[in-house]
C-alpha cells in the first residue's frame, strides 16, 4: 500500500530492450525482380537499338540533349535507355534531383502539366556534379506512356517545352506515336525502338541463366524467345517464374509453355487436322475440349492465324479464313461466347479446305 502512495519511486522498473540487438546481424538481401535487377545500367548495355545508342552517346559526350520521343512495342528498352542515359549524365548523387519521371499511374491531365511539370521545369540547374565531373545545366522530365495523356494536357505541354528549353529537356515515351499530337512530335527527335531480334534475346536470357546459375534446356530458351514475341521484359519475367517453379530442376519447354499460357503446338495441329480431314461433329467435340482446357480464345486465334498462314492452302482460301479471323477477333473483343466464335472460325477452315 505504501508503495502505491509513494508514486513513481515505488514503481518496478521495466526491463529495457537492447537497442543494439540484431543490428549486427546481416540484413536480408531484398528480393528484386529480375527485370529490374538486369535493367541496363549504362547506354552501352542497351541491346539491338544501335541508332538510339549512337545518338545518345554523342549527346552524352557533348553533354547536350534534344527533346526526345521514343516509341515502339513494349519491352524493347525505351524507359531503360533514357534512365541509363540520365544516370550517366548526372551520377547517382544528382540523379534524383535532376530527373522527374511521371508514369501512367500518375494523373495525366492538364492539372499535372500545369503544376508538377511546369514547377519542375522552371527550376534552374548547376553545371557541376558533387564528384567534380562536368554536368549539363539542364534537367530531364520523362513522361512514360505519354500516349495516355489527354489532348488538353499534351497541348499545355507545347509552350512549356519551348519556354523552358534552356533548363529542361523532355523525353516522351509511348507505344503508339499516332496518339501524340503533331506539335509535340515536331519538337522532338523521334526514335523507333524495334522488337528485339531472337538472337539478341537468346544471348540476354543465357547471360541471366549463367548469372543465376540455372539449369535449362536449349528447347526452353527457344520457347521463351518464341512466346515473348520480341518483348524482352516478358521473356525475363517468364524465365524467373519458371526458375521459381522448377527449383533445383532443369527448366523445360513444357514449363515455359504452361507459364506463358500458350496452347501447345500439338493441340493446335490436332485441331487443324480435324478441320482439314474431319467432319463437323468431330470438330464440335475438338473445339469443346480445347475451350474446356481453359485456353483463352484470343490465344487460340493468334496461334491458328500463324499456323494457317504457313499451311499449304491457296491464297483465296487463306484470305477467306483471315477475313473470318478478323470478324471473330472483333466479336471476342465485344464479349461474344468463346466456344461459338472458335467453332465458327473452324467451320470456315473446314469449308475452305474441303474445296481442295
Amino acid at each position: 500500500m505504501q508503495a502505491f502512495f509513494k508514486g513513481p519511486s515505488g514503481q518496478v522498473p521495466r526491463p529495457q530492450k537492447d537497442k543494439g540487438a540484431g543490428s549486427s546481424g546481416e540484413k536480408k538481401a531484398k528480393a528484386v525482380p529480375w527485370v529490374e535487377k538486369y535493367r541496363p545500367k549504362c547506354v552501352d548495355d542497351v541491346a539491338f537499338q544501335e541508332e538510339v545508342v549512337a545518338v545518345l552517346k554523342k549527346s552524352l559526350e557533348g553533354a547536350d540533349l534534344p527533346n526526345l520521343l521514343f516509341y515502339g512495342p513494349p519491352g524493347t528498352g525505351k524507359t531503360s535507355t533514357i534512365l541509363a542515359a540520365a544516370r550517366e549524365l548526372y551520377g547517382p548523387e544528382l540523379y534524383k534531383q535532376r530527373v522527374l519521371e511521371l508514369n501512367a499511374s500518375d494523373e495525366r491531365g492538364i492539372q499535372v502539366v500545369r503544376e508538377k511539370v511546369k514547377r519542375f521545369a522552371q527550376l534552374t540547374a548547376a553545371g557541376k556534379r558533387t564528384d567534380g565531373k562536368p554536368c549539363p545545366p539542364f534537367k530531364i522530365i520523362i513522361l512514360d506512356e505519354a500516349d495516355s495523356m489527354t489532348g488538353p494536357a499534351q497541348a499545355a505541354l507545347r509552350r512549356t517545352m519551348e519556354k523552358e528549353s534552356r533548363t529542361t529537356r523532355f523525353c516522351l515515351i509511348c507505344n503508339y506515336v499516332s496518339r501524340i499530337i503533331e506539335p509535340l512530335t515536331s519538337r522532338c527527335s523521334k526514335f523507333r525502338f524495334k522488337p528485339l531480334d531472337n538472337q539478341i534475346q537468346e544471348e540476354r536470357l543465357l547471360d541471366i541463366c549463367k548469372k543465376e546459375d540455372l539449369k535449362y534446356s536449349p528447347e526452353a530458351i527457344a520457347a521463351l524467345v518464341k512466346v515473348s514475341e520480341g518483348d524482352l521484359r516478358k521473356a525475363i519475367t517468364f524465365l524467373q517464374s519458371a526458375a521459381r517453379l522448377n527449383v533445383d530442376k532443369e527448366i523445360s519447354e513444357k514449363a515455359i509453355v504452361e507459364i506463358a499460357g500458350v496452347v501447345p503446338e500439338k493441340i493446335i495441329q490436332g485441331l487443324l487436322q480435324i478441320c482439314y480431314k474431319g467432319t463437323f461433329e468431330k470438330l464440335e467435340v475438338a473445339v469443346r475440349d480445347v475451350i474446356d482446357e481453359g485456353y483463352a480464345a484470343t490465344v487460340i486465334l493468334g496461334q491458328l492465324h500463324e499456323t494457317v498462314i504457313e499451311d499449304d492452302l491457296n491464297d483465296k482460301q487463306k484470305s477467306a479464313i483471315a477475313e473470318k479471323m478478323a470478324e471473330v477477333d472483333k466479336c471476342l473483343v465485344d464479349g461474344a461466347d468463346e466456344y461459338l466464335q472458335i467453332l465458327s472460325l473452324c467451320s470456315v477452315i473446314l469449308q475452305q479446305s474441303s474445296q481442295n
